[in-house]
């Protein structure tokens, strides 16, 4: 009998997930997008996150499977192109958050120890990190699991004195009325800036791949999801306030891609800038870690429902194949696309995938006794999210939302291709 988790495991299992790399990779680029009203856009994506959590925690009680958001997928939709589409989508987009954790490493770690003093150091580092967690998880999980547990707290206790530290900073910082809404980007562009950070909200879903070892799952299920992404919304609305008041925009912007260190310069020194990059690199890495161990079961998962083919589901070293495939394709994304592309990407394919967990939560209400109407609105914000971020990038990041399309485009079409070859084969 496998070992019952606990509820503060189940509830470190969400937030691990969560302030995994996303907040290091995307907090420059949030900045940059909603300005002053930075906290507003973290606020806007968190509560999207909150209202999909409801229909996870519905289904994560009726249908509890290590499959978890594929599991819900084909309760709702039966084993059909567009089910198949839809989890090869969300394999592809785990593809995508390693590539963003990734980029995170890469950018951070030359502030610490330059190899080349050029744009080849990125490429060494975050080409590195992912061979290094490919190998970990060849070696053992068991070694993931422990590297997990150890990064969550060690990322926490940092980021908790970051916020100390920071909100004692802010009085009689000059750069504290940047936060004053004359600062702030227009309603729909703030919108926007939350959709494109959605990507650092998305570990929650982890949770219902555990939801079947979770001990008590009747109370303990929804306050994992509950506390762990209540806790992640406050915890990154007030990192997003520290790092506002503390740092001139043009600064914010020069630093993007490493911001938060930069913002433990005025209170920290030098120091606080090593300390914080050193966060950094344990976050990303062990979501990295955790995020390759989460991709490779989903591909084996897809496999094993026959929506991918049944090579999927072979060992090689040990692993499944998956875990192999899921390095090349993150090694590829993270040294060909630029982070905004990634991120665009990512948080459209999350979208995407939580606005179809919210439409099943509706169509399964009954089964799942659901008040029917939260599943409803989690899937209209979500659909609608989508679309307005796909619009408004369009203007500015054209790239991203090619890439994004042309994935999306390509999940479907590969489940199309395999169906019909499956069928031609057994007639």
């Amino acid at each position: 009998m496998s070992q019952k988790i606990k509820l503060t495991e189940a509830i470190s299992i969400g937030i691990g997930g969560m302030v995994g790399g996303g907040i290091f990779a995307v907090l420059g680029l949030a900045v940059d997008l909603s300005k002053g009203g930075t906290p507003l856009a973290f606020l806007f994506a968190g509560m999207l996150a909150l209202i999909t959590s409801y229909s996870y925690v519905k289904l994560s009680k009726q249908y509890a499977d290590r499959g978890g958001t594929v599991k819900f997928i084909n309760q709702g939709f039966g084993k059909t192109i567009f089910s198949g589409g839809i989890n090869n989508l969300l394999w592809v987009s785990y593809i995508i958050m390693l590539s963003l954790y990734a980029s995170a490493f890469g950018s951070y770690a030359p502030n610490l120890f330059s190899i080349t003093g050029g744009e080849l150091d990125f490429h060494i580092y975050a080409s590195a990190i992912i061979v290094l967690a490919s190998i970990i998880n060849y070696y053992s999980i068991k070694v993931v699991g422990m590297i997990e547990s150890y990064a969550v707290i060690i990322k926490l206790v940092i980021l908790i004195s970051f916020i100390c530290v920071g909100l004692y900073g802010l009085m009689g910082n000059p750069n504290l009325e940047q936060l004053s809404p004359e600062n702030w980007e227009a309603p729909l562009q703030l919108l926007t800036g939350g959709m494109v950070i959605f990507v650092a909200y998305e570990g929650f879903e982890l949770i219902a791949n555990s939801a079947p070892d979770i001990e008590n799952p009747e109370k303990n299920i929804p306050r994992a999801y509950y506390i762990s992404i209540i806790f992640v919304v406050l915890l990154y609305i007030i990192i997003a306030v520290v790092t506002v008041g503390s740092l001139p925009f043009d600064k914010i912007k020069t630093a993007e891609d490493y911001v938060l260190a930069e913002a433990a310069k005025p209170m920290l020194g030098q120091t606080g800038f090593t300390v914080i990059t050193i966060a950094a690199l344990i976050s990303t890495f062990s979501a990295i870690n955790a995020s390759l161990y989460g991709g490779s079961r989903v591909s084996y998962e897809i496999a094993e429902d026959d929506e991918l083919p049944h090579q999927f589901t072979y060992q090689l070293w040990n692993q499944p194949i998956g875990l192999l495939m899921t390095a090349i394709l993150t090694l590829t994304l993270t040294n060909t696309l630029e982070l905004e592309s990634i991120s665009t990407a990512g948080s459209v394919g999350f979208l995407l995938i939580f606005a179809m967990v919210n439409y099943v939560g509706f169509k399964m209400s009954k089964e799942t006794r659901s008040i029917k109407a939260i599943p409803l609105l989690g899937f209209v914000l979500c659909s609608l999210a989508t679309i307005i971020l796909l619009q408004q990038q369009f203007g500015t990041n054209k790239m991203g939302v090619i890439v994004a399309v042309s994935i999306i485009g390509a999940c479907f079409l590969i489940e199309w291709l395999y169906k019909k070859l499956e069928k031609s084969k057994n007639p």
